[in-house]
């Protein structure tokens, strides 16, 4: 009877792992599909060098807006409160994207659905981390990038076939992210809230936590962590985003190939990218998570200086695409979710997460409105570009970030109505 109950609980964490991670699956789709979806209008449209780049980083920007709205909405009023409401804006602003007759409704449906997916992912991943069992959190939260790079194969698989359709393709390519994003919003609907979350409502009802979560989040104990987990973010995400934006740009604007041939040569890079996603969750919650975060970073640096050396042709982008594929994921953005969520307490980690994503977000709008620009001057000066900040992140994360303590760890043991200094100090001991 015991190992049934054990068992039921373990395949309700997991659902609510894959329902509350689609969050990452519409992030990621949103990026990618937006990104391909600007080059199919290029012609039906007419839109510019710069009308792309001031609609990537449009995106990014209200990615970065949500987030930092969502977070501590989601602290305050409830993880399944929020990433329900988050999940209909992101679907309106889909809808939009799908009816819109020019350019203009497009700057519209970008602010609705960028707002919706950057919302979403801080009261999502605390949900996973929250309901997960102890010792599987890394595991839980690290399935949510499989379904981060399931978006980008279904918005690369989708671009394959509709790349010559114009602005029809974009509209359908819209079209996945309207009905993916309605049937989540279902699933949702009968998740139950957060136990741990309502486990700290009680608490700061009975004066025992502190509800300030901002002023909290900003104090000696936890700013350390907060700096270092948003400045590795911000700075590893600029290839994911780069890479994610503008891949079809380069190989279209770049290499000389087109739509079809983009999107043919990201799905490799993508499947392989989702092998090492199962490598990591088997290695994130043991002793070797740091040494395959050192050889991912290696291996992502050198990816980098490929197309920056030998120049960017259709070979050494599929290249980039392969290695990266895997060094990106096992010393990327998985480990950013991984230790958000082991770092802050359960009253602080929607909080924490939201800053972190919207620096980020803000840094990739900004770095993404001069891309083109960047592109134009020399794509190799990207290339070398982003190795710098590959191998900046890498070095912020191991010899800072993997030296902090642990928060959730402790939590779990202790208790969440024990104040925050105490779980902060148990914590300590699981590292």
């Amino acid at each position: 009877m015991a190992t049934e109950l054990r068992r039921s609980q373990r395949w309700r964490s997991w659902y609510t792992a894959g329902v509350a991670g689609m969050a990452s699956y519409l992030d990621a789709c949103a990026i990618v599909t937006t990104g391909t979806a600007l080059v199919l209008y290029q012609d039906s449209w007419g839109i510019t060098g710069a009308q792309f780049g001031q609609l990537s980083a449009l995106l990014t920007i209200m990615i970065a807006v949500g987030a930092l709205v969502g977070g501590p909405l989601s602290d305050r009023f409830g993880r399944k409160r929020i990433f329900t409401l988050t999940i209909a804006l992101y679907a309106l602003g889909a809808l939009f994207l799908v009816l819109a007759p020019g350019v203009g409704l497009l700057y519209l449906g970008i602010i609705f659905i960028g707002f919706g997916a950057g919302a979403d992912l801080p009261p999502s991943l605390a949900m996973i981390a929250e309901a997960a069992p102890e010792g599987d959190e890394g595991k839980m939260v690290t399935f949510s990038h499989v379904l981060w790079m399931a978006g980008i194969v279904a918005a690369h698989v989708f671009g394959l076939f509709v790349g010559d359709l114009g602005a029809e393709g974009a509209r359908i390519m819209y079209g996945h992210l309207l009905l993916v994003s309605l049937l989540v919003l279902i699933l949702r609907w009968g998740l139950p809230e957060s136990q741990l979350w309502t486990s700290r409502m009680n608490a700061v009802s009975s004066g025992s936590v502190d509800a300030t979560s901002l002023r909290t989040v900003f104090s000696k104990r936890y700013l350390p962590a907060l700096v270092a987990i948003g400045l590795f973010y911000g700075i590893t995400n600029i290839a994911a985003n780069t890479n994610g934006q503008f891949s079809t740009y380069l190989y279209v604007n770049v290499a000389g190939s087109d739509v079809r041939m983009a999107a043919s040569m990201n799905l490799v890079g993508l499947g392989v990218g989702v092998l090492a996603t199962f490598f990591l969750m088997r290695i994130v919650d043991s002793r070797y998570r740091m040494i395959g975060f050192a050889l991912g970073t290696v291996a992502a640096v050198f990816a980098a200086l490929v197309p920056a050396l030998i120049g960017v042709t259709i070979i050494t982008l599929v290249i980039f695409g392969l290695i990266y594929g895997i060094a990106g994921v096992i010393s990327g953005e998985p480990l950013f979710k991984v230790w958000s969520q082991e770092l802050f307490p359960t009253e602080l980690r929607g909080t924490a997460q939201s800053i972190a994503i919207s620096f980020t977000r803000f840094v990739a709008a900004g770095v993404g409105l001069v891309t083109p620009g960047i592109i134009e001057y020399g794509a190799d000066v990207l290339f070398y570009f982003l190795g710098a900040c590959l191998l900046t992140a890498g070095c912020i994360g191991f010899f800072w970030i993997a030296r902090m303590p642990k928060v959730l760890q402790g939590e779990k043991e202790v208790g969440v109505h024990a104040p925050a200094s105490v779980r902060g100090e148990a914590g300590a001991s699981v590292n």
